[in-house]
């Protein structure tokens, strides 16, 4: 029979918020593949846990998961568990899943500790919706780029970011999404958790004068629908109604249909447009 993949949820710092389940499964499972070995077995002896452990990481991750799919297709059942919190969230471990699913090998979760999740909730900003960027790519062309698609997200943003260079991602985050509320959110469930709810103009001020320490998770506020209305608002005002309508005529519309919309984008009942259109 197959075997069974299982994602282990593990601390993101306090020991005490290992699970029961993931403790008995890693306990029970053939084999641990984990992110850093020499990082997990602190975790294992903890637990009093002796499964063998295997090495899967961001520079074995395609070669590895077809060692250990081919494990799991043999009727070993494997855990993974990456450095800390959910496997597969800004961690290799959603190659591995990704090939099982296409193969057909059961995969389950066994939920936990996660650093996104716990930021958005001590936030205080809106967690109705929200969108995880994990952390901003290094290549300074595509990072610009995303940077550029996230000035315009609506829901809540959270992002992941190193000590070192947290200095530098604040403040190309004032530059591109201008002044926004943030909460920045360091050592979580750790003895100096510190949860910093300030704007990101306030945040570039302070680390000017003190030195970034520990991991961070940046909980930033999307662009409210009211600022984006405005906005537009702003960019018809500056066009002709003429400009305007043929706009519209370009992208295929006929004349009604694009007094509708001219009128709606300048918050201006049709009757205005249509006599300016007739003069």
């Amino acid at each position: 029979m197959t075997g069974t993949l299982y994602l282990c949820a593990t601390p993101i710092g306090n020991l005490g918020d290992m699970t029961p389940r993931v403790i008995d499964t890693l306990r029970t499972v053939d084999v641990i593949a984990a992110e850093d070995t020499r990082n997990s077995l602190r975790l294992l002896n903890h637990f009093d846990i002796h499964t063998p452990m295997t090495s899967y990481h961001e520079h074995n991750k395609v070669e590895k998961a077809r060692t250990l799919a081919e494990q799991l297709l043999a009727g070993k059942n494997i855990a993974l568990i990456t450095d800390a919190g959910t496997p597969a969230i800004s961690d290799p471990g959603e190659v591995l899943v990704r090939l099982c699913l296409d193969r057909g090998i059961p995969v389950t979760s066994l939920p936990g500790p996660s650093a996104c999740i716990t930021a958005l909730t001590l936030s205080g900003l809106p967690a109705r919706r929200f969108c995880f960027e994990g952390f901003l790519p290094a290549d300074k062309k595509e990072r610009r780029e995303v940077l550029e698609e996230l000035a315009e997200e609506s829901r809540t943003m959270i992002m992941y970011e190193a000590p070192h260079r947290l200095k530098r991602t604040l403040e190309e985050l004032l530059d591109v999404l201008g002044d926004r509320e943030i909460t920045l959110c360091r050592e979580l469930t750790k003895r100096f958790e510190t949860v910093l709810p300030v704007t990101l103009e306030k945040a570039v001020d302070m680390y000017r004068e003190q030195e970034p320490r520990g991991e961070y998770v940046l909980v930033i506020r999307g662009k409210s629908r009211e600022e984006k209305r405005r906005e537009e608002i702003a960019v018809w005002k500056d066009m002709s109604i003429a400009d305007h309508m043929e706009y519209y005529r370009k992208q295929g519309m006929d004349d009604k249909t694009a007094m509708k919309q001219v009128a709606r984008d300048r918050g201006v009942g049709k009757r205005e447009i249509y006599d300016c259109i007739k003069k």
